[in-house]
């Protein structure tokens, strides 16, 4: 059989979503179950075996692309290797001093991230190199090896070495890690400059220890996932989503899976951008909500921005520095503790408050009759009429709608409202929960809401855009088609991709050319050879350098895009203007005779998928009358009571056809709600335009 068809899977706190595509024919197969957080393979396995006994033949599969928060997950519950970090002497506490900053400077009682790898299980060894390179004091290797004797006693399963100014020359780490191989064997080791090769110990610290941290669960959880596919008869290659948006093999991704923390929210923002440059609309606003999480992402000009510092696990949500700093490159997008599952409470001030705690899927929301007593978002959707209990998951689950109304009734008697009004509260209050957190990082940017688009994937996504994009402002709203497994869908057209970084310190004055331009040529090198192995072509990838520039004096750098080289001497000038039009776009202005510097240099290679990619229509045109003459009471937040609304079967509405709001349209991952005023286009591909009605003056 030919091999025609892609598989994306996506895990999420909540939902497990699979697509497979068929490229012969732009047809897509989904399913979307519950996550099993006892173990994440399950979920996919029994998904994956409803579509290959039904729609897919196993050996029909030519690419599997994967994206998971199992990673993310085990760094925030603190359940990932029991991790021990071996450093130069002198530097056993550089995860606990960090940076020597409060994130909150007036809070008492501040609660700042914990090490990784806790002080006993962090040991000091004889050697040092200095900054430019030079070694100042040779390793001593008898004594790294009792060390990690000690530490393998303890019960270490990974080990983190890092070694002061290792960036500047690896000879010491290279020297460790052979020393280890060759006694321990067995143990999982990660070194710094295999994974952040980049000044400042407090970050490149942290990033190693993290990546030791997840590596060993990378190790078993992938290649138990192979596994088990291979044993339905899948033979095609595995392929994961980087947090930056691209993809890399399976070696790489065990080898560095620290990359991966983002991977789920990266396809998101990324199939958003797909969209909206199909539909002729390069400025999106990227918001995904799913049963755990928000998230929402700037595209612009048809490219979701790419940030090259990364915090995980954060202390106090939306605080920076009360996190895990990574050295890793991400799509930069804000994760908000609002999706289907957020438990609503009344706080201590008689308050209605949504989140951040989650019910996940286990037991999950009231109305999936699992044990779950906590109401929750998905409750309220179900209970003002936007969700159908006898469709919901395409009809896979089966919904208890008394038990959603029993379970609201505390927080009806507590604030003396009706059960509906309840609903309709913690409705409104998680939308603004999540309009305010977009509001913020929108305005951080630079960048009024009002000149985008929102795009809405997630299975909750479409139930809750509509009222987000009118707390915004945003007065057009997209939904693509299967905008409730979109992340999955992502996967399938996102390019390998590859970063690479390496630190310089030279000021443009005292640079030295050829050794710059050798630099690049190696880091260039070294993507391309993980491009090749990830499947792609690298003769048909797309090199992206960049600097971490600074002027002398400052503390801190802005990433810079560079034009493309050779570099020499007379590079210098087009070098600096680079530095200069990004720092004016950033602070408005520049200083006054100041000389620049290049701390860092990066490259990006990209490399799309070969072929036409993925691209599919609207189903065929059908007669007239594709509300198949359906109604159901809804509760609209402009309304004080229900109205009888129009319910559409997305897969009936024909491409060029426009109707007014109110209305709801399903499909079987995700349902779009619009309000009173609008009107709803479906364009060539199947995907939905909404044109928000002007605000009474």
């Amino acid at each position: 059989m030919s091999q025609t068809h892609a598989l994306g899977i996506d895990i999420g706190g909540t939902f497990t979503d699979i697509v497979v595509y068929d490229r012969a024919t732009g047809r897509i197969s989904k399913g979307k179950g519950l996550t099993t957080p006892d173990d994440p393979s399950r979920g996919v396995l029994t998904g994956l075996k409803k579509l290959l006994e039904h729609d897919v033949a196993p050996d029909s599969l030519y690419r599997i692309v994967h994206a998971t928060t199992l990673f993310t997950n085990a760094l925030i519950e603190r359940k990932g290797a029991r991790t021990g970090l071996i450093t130069t002497k002198g530097f056993r506490d550089v995860l606990e001093i960090g940076r020597e900053r409060k994130y909150e400077l007036y809070d008492i009682y501040i609660a700042m991230p914990k090490p990784l790898a806790p002080r006993d299980l962090r040991l000091e060894v004889t050697e040092r190199i200095a900054p430019d390179g030079s070694e100042i004091t040779p390793l001593d290797e008898a004594e790294l090896l009792q060390r990690v004797g000690e530490l393998v006693a303890l019960g270490v399963e990974s080990i983190a070495i890092v070694f002061l100014h290792a960036y500047a020359n690896p000879e010491h780490e290279d020297a460790a890690l052979a020393a280890i191989a060759t006694n321990y064997p067995d143990l999982i080791v990660t070194a710094s400059h295999d994974v952040a090769p980049e000044i400042r110990e407090y970050d490149r610290t942290s990033t190693t220890v993290t990546n030791a941290y997840v590596k060993p669960l990378a190790h078993t959880y992938v290649d138990q996932l192979v596994k088990q596919t291979a044993d339905l008869g899948v033979d095609a290659p595995y392929f994961m989503m980087l947090s930056n948006g691209g993809l890399t093999h399976i070696d790489e991704a065990k080898r560095s899976p620290v990359q991966l923390l983002e991977s789920g929210p990266a396809a998101g923002a990324l199939v958003a951008a797909y969209f909206g440059s199909r539909a002729g609309i390069d400025n999106v606003l990227a918001f995904d909500m799913g049963g755990t999480t928000a998230k929402l992402a700037l595209v612009e000009d048809g490219e979701p921005h790419v940030d090259y510092h990364f915090e995980a696990a954060r202390e106090k949500r939306f605080a920076e520095g009360s996190g895990l700093p990574l050295n890793i490159s991400a799509i930069k997008l804000i994760e908000i503790g609002a999706g289907g599952g957020s438990i609503a409470h009344i706080d201590a001030m008689d308050l209605l408050k949504v989140g951040p705690e989650s019910a996940g899927s286990e037991p999950g929301p009231v109305c999936y009759a699992r044990g779950g007593e906590a109401p929750t978002v998905t409750d309220a959707d179900l209970l003002l009429g936007f969700l159908n209990a006898e469709y919901f998951a395409g009809g896979s689950m089966k919904i208890d709608r008394d038990a959603t109304a029993r379970a609201m009734q505390p927080l009806a008697d507590r604030t003396g409202l009706s059960v509906v009004d309840v609903a309709r509260g913690i409705y409104d209050v998680v939308n603004e929960n999540m309009a305010s957190a977009a509001r913020v990082h929108i305005a951080e940017q630079g960048k009024d809401p009002r000149q985008y688009t929102l795009l809405a994937t997630g299975g909750a996504g479409p139930v809750h855009a509509y009222y987000v994009a009118k707390k915004l402002g945003v007065k057009r709203l997209f939904c693509p088609l299967a905008a409730g497994v979109a992340s999955a869908l992502g996967l399938l057209i996102a390019p390998a991709r590859i970063d690479r970084v390496v630190t310089i310190a030279s000021r443009l004055s005292d640079m030295d050319w050829p050794r710059l331009e050798a630099a690049f040529k190696d880091l260039e090198t070294d993507a391309a050879k993980v491009i090749e192995e990830t499947g792609f072509d690298p003769a048909t990838a797309r090199i992206t350098r960049l600097a971490d520039m600074r002027y002398i004096g400052q503390g801190f750098e802005v990433v810079t895009e560079l034009p493309d080289g050779p570099y020499n001497a007379n590079a210098a000038p087009a070098l600096l203007k680079s530095f200069e039009d990004t720092y004016r776009k950033t602070f408005s202005r520049t200083p006054p005779d100041v000389n620049a510097e290049i701390i860092n240099i990066r490259v990006s290679l990209r490399a799309d998928v070969p072929g036409d990619g993925v691209g599919f229509t609207a189903t065929a045109e059908t007669e007239n009358g594709t509300k198949t003459g359906r109604t159901r009471p809804v509760r609209f937040p402009e309304n004080d009571d229900y109205i009888d609304t129009a319910v559409f079967d997305r897969s009936q509405l024909r491409a060029g056809e426009t109707f007014e709001g109110p209305a709801v349209i399903e499909e079987s991952e995700s349902t779009l709600i619009v309000g009173p005023g609008s009107t709803v286009q479906v364009d060539v591909d199947g995907n939905l335009l909404v044109e928000l009605p002007e605000d009474p003056q």
